[in-house]
């Protein structure tokens, strides 16, 4: 479309160059006719010569313009062409990643689904997590896109739709929403992000064999084997909990109040970094569970002004640190806190659930509360190699300019699984379906973009290395950065 276009501009300016060469001719013939012979008015050489030179230099300016048009067209054939053979092997690879996994599992496709088949997408888009529902509904929507490129080239006769719904990251409109895609025949599910809504929707799954695949669901205690939850992070008892003890202990911290969100994921994940922090020698001091539902936290900030204070009474601010498991009620959390000086003595840490939150950086107040804390926080961490990491990168920057959270990787691995199993099971039958995917992501070629996926006897995934990211300003410019990572293979704490 676009050199159609182009060449629509060429024809109107070649028209106009026809016209002004119409004029000068007239003019010129005009005078060697002599106007004034017919009554009209004439001219002095003079005036006729600067009005020839004039729509002369026009011409030129005319003939300069449709050049550089034509560089532009040439330009754009060539880019043209660049992105169609991009296109041609972006294809051709997500071709040879599927028949290498029909390959490692000696199966074949046989491409008799048809239809439409639609993948339900219960998303934070609002709530306390909208920043992670928004990266995550961009990155299953790209998955999508080019799992209808590969399933076009194969010569399936099905196509594959995300129908998103918004949870608000409560537990009781996740289960209303899973309820509302049962109804509809949706029966393979990506999400929910929270394990409070994991573990809403967890029995009416069971019962009805509805698929549900967590991207961020890390909540220890939801690791139950046979069970239609799948999930493409690991436990916060093998992860996340002891990637924060190890963070904790290596920086001096022996004394630690927690200020933890009272559902399944918080209570988890501090439990989990207690028990690794009690083995290396730290203690785990009185701290504050909160309601997830709380909207003002004037209460828990007194609160922990009180126990900061006390702590501080005993031993240093070195040795001290505030703990803080929440989700984006950090805003409102953080603001409560303003009031009490001491409360910024200390630096905080924080988890997976406000790394990387767009609300923190939109906020001010908060974040310069939150940079003067430091507040690193951690996050499972998908190996940054590899074409699907940057493609998916790429295209979240492109839609909402800022990195996407690590979950959002997962997300798109999660739906490319699902596409997978189709061609396999060649049915939309979630029983099925929930038995191939552990084969699916086991083969050694397989490496999704949130990095090597093994899931474990629960349906879970394996431990890895967790990110820490931390507010940074650059020339003026707030953002999330990777400051260090927590391996996991040497419990060890690695700056960047």
């Amino acid at each position: 479309m676009a050199k159609r276009g182009a060449k629509g501009i060429t024809t109107t300016i070649v028209a106009g160059l026809a016209i002004v060469m119409l004029v000068v001719g007239l003019l010129i013939g005009a005078a060697a006719f002599g106007m004034a012979r017919i009554g009209f008015p004439v001219e002095t050489p003079e005036e006729l010569q600067q009005e020839i030179d004039q729509l002369k230099a026009d011409v030129a300016s005319l003939e300069a313009d449709i050049g550089d048009l034509e560089d532009t067209i040439a330009s754009k054939d060539t880019t043209i062409d660049d992105l169609t053979t991009e296109k041609e092997l972006l294809v051709d690879m997500l071709v040879a990643e599927a028949l290498y996994i029909a390959d490692a599992l000696g199966v074949t496709f046989p491409l008799t689904l048809t239809g439409e088949i639609e993948l339900g997408a219960l998303l934070s888009l609002t709530g306390d997590l909208a920043t992670f529902g928004e990266n995550e509904q961009v990155a299953a929507m790209y998955a999508a896109e080019l799992v209808n490129l590969m399933l076009e080239e194969l010569g399936a006769q099905w196509t594959m739709t995300i129908v998103s719904e918004d949870t608000v990251t409560k537990p009781a409109i996740a289960l209303e929403k899973t309820e509302s895609f049962a109804a509809r025949g949706i029966e393979l599910l990506i999400g929910p992000l929270s394990s409070a809504e994991v573990r809403a929707i967890k029995s009416y799954c069971d019962s009805n064999k509805i698929l549900a695949i967590s991207q961020s669901s890390t909540a220890p205690d939801l690791a139950i084997a046979d069970d239609y939850i799948l999930r493409f992070c690991p436990t916060d008892k093998l992860g996340q909990g002891p990637a924060i003890a190890r963070l904790l202990y290596d920086e001096g911290k022996r004394y630690i109040i927690p200020v933890t969100r009272n559902d399944a994921w918080g209570a988890g994940l501090e439990g989990a970094t207690q028990v690794r922090f009690e083995e290396l020698g730290g203690t785990f001091l009185e701290g504050i569970l909160y309601d997830p539902d709380a909207t003002e936290f004037s209460v828990e900030a007194a609160d922990l002004d009180g126990k900061v204070s006390s702590a501080l009474g005993t031993y240093t601010p070195e040795e001290v640190a505030i703990l803080h498991i929440s989700f984006e009620e950090v805003n409102t959390l953080m603001t409560a806190c303003f009031d009490y000086p001491v409360l910024d003595d200390v630096k905080w840490y924080g988890s997976d659930g406000t790394a990387t939150s767009g609300a923190m950086l939109d906020d001010p107040d908060v974040r310069d509360f939150a940079m003067s804390v430091e507040y690193p926080c951690t996050i499972f961490g998908p190996a940054p190699i590899g074409t699907k990491w940057h493609m998916v990168r790429e295209r979240g920057l492109d839609a909402l300019g800022r990195e996407p959270e690590s979950y959002s990787y997962a997300v798109y691995d999660i739906v490319w699984a699902y596409a997978y199993a189709l061609l396999i099971v060649d049915e939309y039958d979630a029983e099925a379906i929930r038995d191939i995917i552990p084969d699916i992501v086991a083969p050694e070629g397989f490496i999704g973009a949130s990095g090597k996926i093994d899931l474990d006897m629960y349906g879970d995934r394996e431990a890895g290395d967790y990110d820490i990211w931390q507010i940074v300003e650059t020339d003026g410019t707030y953002d999330w950065q990777i400051i260090g990572s927590w391996i996991m293979a040497t419990d060890s704490i690695v700056s960047r």
